[in-house]
């Protein structure tokens, strides 16, 4: 093997737990074989999850949230804490690959992913993306139930969602990607699990999401089951990197009962290292796949939700800013408000 090809291996199994060349060999071997639930092919499975491939390895798919704004039933909490119209959201990813198969991810984490050949460019995946979200939405245009203006302004969505399926840190020009967008006027959401630092060290999205659903490394090895356990460091070093962004920073939570809900105290901790402008606290919700990993009971009502943030909350010198009860998320700010102060070493 080339010097040059050897030294991307590496550096491959150092951010993602295995090299892109093991990963295909994995995925070739499994993809001989029958796959779990009946699903005969990986293709027939996105379609029935609703997804629009955007290119050869993107993926656009249309959200609850999306639907019931088209029907004047309401928009999604990321309406109510940071301004998105819900029906101008591009929900997409650059690459459905993911080095985690955590218990409570409503997506087939049991399917494996064909990895790509090769990469598609950002500005093909931009176009394609858009194109997918409108063709997604044409059945709005002619519905009697739809505003045929929130349909209009469907047609231009104006933020993106980089939070769909997969850990898009894999995608190798997501800078790129997030400047394309940014440059057709969108605001950008970007959503990692933290296992890639040096890509988020690179990355400069309107809002940076990190999630973070453990305060151990052994809760951590169990809810989120990682490729390599030395992702973990690998989180704790992204942690550290969020403290200096200068995007608008989140660090979320998904709450299991009887799985990740106990010690606040940790969480608190490693929380601090990345000193985020906001933290959102989110129930499980039984929904898709996640239903056959984990019981109903592992749903937290909004109540446990809020007492455990106001737990959080005080350890780590936060104060509750809203709260949604329909999605059962809450919002923690250092102060209490929704709109974060630009940090100082940010400002021009």
């Amino acid at each position: 093997m080339p010097l040059k090809e050897k030294k991307k291996e590496k550096e491959e199994k150092e951010y993602f737990g295995e090299s892109f060349s093991e990963v295909q060999e994995k995925n070739r071997d499994k993809e001989q074989t029958s796959l779990p639930f009946d699903i005969p092919d990986f293709a027939t499975l996105l379609k029935k999850q609703g997804y629009a491939l955007a290119g050869s390895h993107s993926a656009v798919k249309t959200c609850l949230w999306l639907r019931k704004a088209m029907n004047d039933e309401g928009f999604c909490y990321k309406s109510k804490f940071y301004g998105v119209q819900s029906h101008r959201c591009l929900q997409m990813t650059p690459t459905l690959l993911c080095n985690q198969r955590c218990l409570f991810c409503w997506r087939p984490t049991e399917v494996p992913v064909p990895a790509p050949g090769e990469w598609d460019s950002p500005e093909k995946i931009v176009e394609e993306s858009i194109a997918c979200q409108r063709k997604l939405i044409t059945g709005f245009g002619g519905s009697p139930n739809a505003l045929r203006e929130r349909w209009l302004e469907g047609n231009e969505p104006n933020n993106v969602a980089i939070s769909l399926s997969g850990e898009p840190t894999f995608y190798p020009y997501l800078p790129e990607l997030i400047a394309e967008y940014e440059k057709r006027g969108f605001t950008t959401f970007l959503v990692t699990n933290g296992t890639v630092p040096s890509m988020l060290a690179k990355v400069n999205p309107s809002q940076l999401y990190m999630s973070l659903d453990a305060p151990d490394l052994e809760t951590y090895l169990r809810v989120c089951q990682p490729k390599s356990p030395a992702l973990w460091d690998r989180i704790n070093e992204s942690l550290d990197i969020m403290r200096e962004k200068c995007s608008r920073t989140v660090i979320r939570t998904t709450l299991v009962k009887g799985e990740n809900m106990f010690g606040p105290e940790g969480y608190a901790e490693l929380i601090k290292k990345a000193s985020p402008d906001f933290v959102e606290i989110k129930a499980y919700m039984h929904l898709g796949f996640s239903r056959l990993r984990l019981d109903r009971s592992a749903m937290p009502t909004h109540a446990e939700v809020l007492q455990f943030s106001k737990e959080l909350a005080k350890h780590l010198g936060y104060e509750v800013a809203d709260e949604s009860e329909i999605s059962r998320v809450v919002l923690l700010s250092k102060d209490g408000k929704k709109s974060p102060v630009k940090k100082a070493s940010c400002l021009d």
